[in-house]
């Protein structure tokens, strides 16, 4: 069964749409059977508004950047198609669900959730696997060795790149434990041996080893006081 996942990022003009905020960036990365297949999706989007000084720090869109962007609205469509019947993975799922949802509603659309059953959240994922760490996309790609030196602004697709390499470093483990066992069990079957058919060899210390075991054993006896397997039993 051909396993399909989106991974997905949003930059928006502020951290909450009940306040009026928008969407100006989205973007997925594609992995079938956790292999990435070069299929993106990158939108910059018109939010017809100004970001919040906070936010422009963090994504450096400005808003003479974004007047001639599509609004989200000409976009929705494409991106509908993109993400249709995937599984979605996301860092931080509440925050960029909730803005998707959000631009959904605003064009009388249905949830995420109604294209795409299924959310796994990177953050909470990495929150289990490493409590009490920082589980930041940065912090993450540190952990694990990934190199994110491109990363001097917040971009969704750089973000959502830089998160599937996260994604599949963080879930390997388990696939690689499984294989192991695959593989052991395989080469068991294939061995046949009897246990009754094994001889083994052990080899015997020489007398120069001998003698180096000795002189190592009294080190021991005169560094610690008396070792114990040399004391005389009560």
């Amino acid at each position: 069964m051909t396993a399909r996942q989106i991974i997905l990022d949003t930059e928006t003009t502020g951290l909450e749409p009940k306040l009026g905020h928008r969407i100006i960036e989205v973007a997925g990365v594609e992995l079938v059977n956790r292999r990435l297949t070069g299929r993106h999706f990158h939108r910059y989007v018109n939010p017809g508004r100004d970001s919040d000084e906070g936010a422009l720090q963090v994504h450096g869109l400005t808003t003479e950047f974004l007047s001639d962007k599509p609004r989200f609205a000409e976009i929705v469509d494409e991106l509908i198609e993109y993400v249709q019947g995937a599984e979605l993975i996301i860092h931080n799922a509440p925050f960029d669900i909730g803005f998707l949802d959000h631009e959904l509603a605003l064009l009388r659309r249905k949830k995420l959730s109604t294209y795409c059953p299924s959310v796994i959240d990177t953050l909470r994922m990495a929150k289990n696997l490493h409590p009490g760490k920082r589980n930041s996309l940065d912090a993450l790609c540190d952990r694990y060795q990934i190199d994110n030196s491109a990363r001097t602004l917040h971009g969704a697709l750089l973000d959502a790149e830089l998160l599937a390499d996260v994604y599949l470093a963080m879930t390997r483990g388990q696939d690689s434990l499984i294989g192991e066992a695959e593989v052991v069990r395989t080469e068991h079957r294939a061995a046949g041996f009897e246990r009754g058919s094994l001889k083994f060899v052990v080899p015997r210390a020489t007398a120069e080893e001998l003698a180096a075991h000795e002189a190592q054993l009294n080190d021991i006896d005169k560094a610690s006081g008396g070792a114990l397997w040399r004391r005389e039993p009560a």
